[in-house]
C-alpha cells in the first residue's frame, strides 16, 4: 500500500505507482482495461461526491500508454447517469484522455452471475465491462457514507451492480465484502484529495471537508479501507463490511504488518 501527500492528483499518481512497479506491473499490450471511478452524483467536482477528473483522465494516460488496446470508464450512478457524467466532469477528461465513456444506466448492459463463496449476494447482475475486460482498475473518492458510514475502496464496487437495492435489503455491510470476492481489482487507487467528513455520499450546504490532498494506491481493499478509515479520525473496526471482507480471505486489516510507504511530495 503506498500513501502519497502534498501535490495534485496527476503526478502523486505517477509516484504512486512507481512505488508499485510502474502501471506495467497491472496493465500490459493489448490488453482492454475497464475503469470504474465514483460517477455516482449529479455534482461538480468541487464538491468531491465523485472522483476526481484528473486523476481518472492521467490513469487513462497511462493505461494507453503502456498499451492497452482499449480504456472504458464507466459507473452505474445513482442519479442521472448522463448528468452525473457531465456534471463530474469526468467524462469530458476521459475521453480527451483517449478513453471510450461507457453507459451503465440500462438494465440490458448487465449479466447475471453467481458469487462463489458469498455469505448473502450469492448472484447479481453485472456490469458487461467487468466480465469483458482483462484489467479492472477501481478509483472510489473516500467519503463518508450515510448507510455504510464511510465509502472507499470496497463500497466503490457497488457500481457495476445493476439492482443496489439488493445490498440494502440483504444487508448492506455483508454484501460490500461479498461482490469483492465475484472480481477483486487487480488494482485500487483511491482519491482522498479533499475528503467529504459529513452529509455522504451525496454532499449538501452543511458538509464538513478536510483538505487532505493525499492518494493512496495497492491491491489490497482491506488494507486500502482500513487506511481510509484511519483518514476518516475513525479505525478499522468502526466499519463492519472491513472485518467481514478480512473473513472472506480478501485482504488484511492490520496496517502494522503489512508494507505500507507513506511519501510527501
Amino acid at each position: 500500500l503506498v500513501a502519497v501527500k502534498g501535490g495534485d492528483p496527476a503526478p502523486m499518481l505517477d509516484r504512486a505507482l512507481r512505488e508499485l512497479g510502474g502501471i506495467g506491473a497491472f496493465v500490459h499490450r493489448g490488453q482492454t482495461v475497464a475503469i470504474k471511478p465514483n460517477i455516482g452524483w449529479d455534482q461538480g467536482p468541487e464538491v468531491a461526491a465523485n472522483t476526481n477528473p484528473a486523476l481518472v483522465k492521467r490513469l487513462v494516460e497511462l493505461c494507453l500508454e503502456a498499451g492497452a488496446r482499449k480504456v472504458w470508464v464507466f459507473d452505474h450512478s445513482c442519479d442521472s447517469g448522463p448528468r452525473c457524467y457531465a456534471s463530474s466532469m469526468i467524462e469530458r477528461y476521459a475521453k480527451e484522455a483517449g478513453a471510450i465513456v461507457a453507459p451503465a444506466d440500462s438494465s440490458s448492459r448487465y449479466q447475471d452471475v453467481a458469487v462463489p463463496g458469498a455469505a448473502r449476494l450469492k448472484r447479481f447482475k453485472v456490469h458487461e465491462l467487468v466480465l469483458e475486460a482483462d484489467v479492472l482498475v477501481n478509483v472510489p473518492v473516500l467519503k463518508h457514507h450515510s448507510g455504510a458510514g464511510m465509502t472507499c475502496a470496497m463500497k466503490n464496487l457497488m457500481g457495476i451492480a445493476w439492482d443496489r437495492g439488493a445490498f440494502h435489503s440483504q444487508g448492506l455491510d455483508q454484501c460490500i465484502a461479498d461482490v469483492c470476492l465475484y472480481r477483486k481489482p487487480d488494482l485500487t487507487v483511491v482519491d482522498a484529495w479533499k475528503v467529504m467528513l459529513s452529509g455522504g455520499p451525496r454532499g449538501n450546504a452543511a458538509t464538513r471537508y478536510d483538505e487532505q490532498k493525499m492518494l493512496m494506491a495497492g491491491t489490497d481493499p482491506v488494507a486500502l479501507d482500513s487506511a481510509a478509515a484511519r483518514i476518516m479520525g475513525r479505525s478499522s473496526g468502526d466499519y463492519e463490511y472491513i472485518a467481514l471482507a478480512e473473513a472472506l480471505g480478501l485482504g488484511r486489516s492490520d496496517l502494522a504488518k503489512l508494507d505500507v510507504r507513506r511519501l510527501t511530495m
